[in-house]
């Protein structure tokens, strides 16, 4: 079945980015001119979907004002996570809007130069019938801070490579790859049967990552490396550097914006 259908988790108080999240919600904070989470919409129209579900928090009415505004031509719904009980639940709760169909889900804190990786996992997911997950190589020293991969041996000329498990956050000695999940996924329906026997992790969350573990040691998970930029925009230099990166790709303001840094900098 094609993949029509994104779910993109922004439930978060976006605690890192106070005292602006006190009125503004981190997925609204702009991108040099453009809300973060419209990019990460337009990156899911580019990859086909033309049906998107955001779990929003009611403390964040300005998401449903920007899902009545919102370009691009997809149908938005909203659903809510009152509680933060994790990404795993923020998943499971769509489960009656996604139906039996396949989906996407796009975590908005990472945000993707392109469609391009979705459109890797859409299509892979679409010939393997796998859960397809977005995979990147990263420093040791790096790999505590996300899911990590226990891969089914190195990646192929393709950038595939089955997973076997997932081990959130390891400590750099006892990872098992070097390779670390990064907020894009292809789930089939079956994903909501090991979402449902999930066990709440440290601190009560139910980890989308445990799921994901389950699911690749019944041998249904495929990595797939990430083909374009990408910027990690749940800090605020992530933000700011995304910022200036999107300025820079733009015509009219890019060039001047160069010859500034370059002066500023000498």
């Amino acid at each position: 079945m094609p993949v029509r259908t994104a779910v993109i988790p922004a439930a978060g108080l976006g605690t890192r980015f106070l005292p602006a999240t006190k009125v503004v919600p981190k997925e609204l904070l702009p991108v040099f001119d453009t809300p973060s989470l419209q990019h990460t919409v337009d990156e899911a129209i580019g990859a086909g979907i033309d049906h998107i579900i955001l779990v929003s928090n009611r403390a964040k009415p300005a998401i449903e004002a920007f899902a009545d505004k919102a370009s691009g031509g997809a149908r938005i719904t909203v659903v809510y996570q009152d509680a933060p009980r994790g990404l795993g639940h923020a998943v499971e709760i769509t489960r009656e809007l996604v139906g039996d169909a396949p989906f996407a889900v796009l975590l908005p804190d990472e945000l993707m130069g392109d469609s391009s990786h979705l459109q890797d996992l859409v299509r892979e997911h679409e010939a393997t019938g796998q859960t397809a997950i977005g995979v990147k190589r990263v420093p040791r020293s790096e790999v505590s801070a996300y899911g990590c991969i226990t891969p089914q041996g190195v990646p192929d000329a393709n950038g595939r490579v089955g997973v076997r498990d997932v081990v959130e956050k390891p400590n750099a000695v006892d990872a098992p790859s070097d390779l670390v999940i990064i907020g894009r996924y292809v789930f089939s329906r079956h994903i909501f049967g090991y979402l449902a026997s999930l066990k709440p992790a440290a601190g009560g969350e139910l980890q989308l990552s445990d799921a994901i573990g389950a699911y690749a040691r019944k041998g249904g998970v495929t990595g797939v490396l990430i083909s374009c930029t990408r910027h990690d925009t749940g800090t605020p230099m992530g933000m700011l550097t995304a910022s200036i990166d999107a300025a820079l790709k733009r015509s009219n303001v890019g060039p001047q914006l160069r010859t500034w840094l370059e002066g500023r900098l000498q």
